[in-house]
């Protein structure tokens, strides 16, 4: 990692495998446990930088993922739902859940991400297969409802497995998503997007900058992707793109504020593993310019020590980062 930070171990969870993070209203990280069904909570109330506790919040769910709150409740994404219950801060409880709409569940990629903006939940859910026409307009795509559920619709569409989101500075949503496999080491790229209101990415006709997939249904639409988005960025076949998050922090150097970290979570069918890192992206306006590696170690050889998935900043600047793999919180901070 870069000359003056120190990584440490904020939570380990015995067993259990963190994925998506979120902070409470008073700065109570939250971790979802999918392979579990719940929803912990990890109060660091002496501030040393080591959780005190794990609480378990939110028992039962259906492979829990993605969590956010607003006003008096906690949202979560489950497989096949969206629900949220009230929260109680004072004491990390929540009570009894409230379904806000369902989503199509089962298939190839499991996990419901939510975000919360501007009195909007945007929920993220990938594709059920590797490449094929889905039956649901609501796999593959970003979707957006208001905070009780009405009015969901697709916002963008064609995102193969987008698990991870985030806002920039202007409010808009930038996104990892990961490309189809059995290309070969070198193909498709995974992807970084600028996700907008009512286009389509492409998936599963075309993948980085507008190329159709000659091995998907070779003949038809062939001039489908004349029409589609453009990744901002080409990462590298099959890392993995999971947690993205903008770069706003006091313990990072002026030059990388508005930045981007992105944990590439790692391969499973490559020759050759690759990812198993978090990497910063510089950012120079709308463009992402180049890539370097941030935090590096996850991986010796081809033993699997760890792997990168949510990355989040607290109020301080200090980062989280969840390791579905150790079963470990990381804690980045300044030496």
């Amino acid at each position: 990692m870069p000359q003056g930070f120190s990584l440490g171990v904020f939570a380990d969870l015995k067993g259990d495998l963190p994925r998506a993070l979120a902070f409470d209203e008073k700065g109570v990280l939250f971790a979802s446990i999918p392979g579990s069904g719940k929803i912990v909570a990890l109060p660091d109330e002496n501030g040393d930088g080591k959780a005190d506790r794990v609480v378990e919040v939110m028992k039962g769910l259906g492979r829990p993922h993605g969590i956010a709150f607003a006003g008096d409740f906690i949202y979560v994404g489950e497989t096949d739902k969206v629900i949220r219950a009230r929260y109680n801060p004072e004491n990390l409880s929540a009570g009894s859940a409230e379904k806000l709409f369902d989503l199509p569940g089962g298939g190839r990629h499991f996990t419901r991400t939510i975000r919360i903006k501007d009195g909007k939940i945007y929920t993220s859910v990938g594709s059920s297969c590797d490449t094929c026409l889905e039956a649901s307009p609501f796999r593959a795509a970003v979707l957006v409802s208001d905070l009780d559920g009405a009015n969901l619709r697709v916002f963008a569409r064609g995102l193969r497995n987008t698990v991870f989101f985030t806002f920039d500075a202007k409010g808009r949503i930038w996104g990892t998503d990961m490309g189809r496999d059995f290309l070969g080491d070198n193909l498709p790229p995974d992807e970084v997007n600028l996700i907008e209101d009512g286009k389509d990415y492409g998936w599963p006709y075309c993948y980085g900058a507008k190329i159709r997939d000659s091995k998907f249904n070779p003949g038809e639409s062939l001039s489908y992707c004349t029409e589609t988005m453009e990744p901002k960025f080409n990462l590298p076949a099959h890392v993995a793109p999971l947690g993205i998050t903008f770069i706003k922090s006091d313990l990072f150097p002026g030059g990388d504020q508005g930045n981007i970290l992105v944990a590439l979570h790692g391969s499973w069918n490559s020759s050759v593993p690759v990812g198993y890192k978090i990497v910063k992206l510089s950012v120079l306006g709308d463009s992402v310019t180049g890539m370097e590696d941030f935090i590096s170690g996850f991986i010796d050889g081809k033993e699997v020590l760890g792997r990168p998935v949510d990355l989040i900043f607290d109020e301080n600047g200090y980062l989280f980062i969840s390791d579905d793999e150790a079963g470990l919180i990381y804690l980045l901070a300044k030496n």
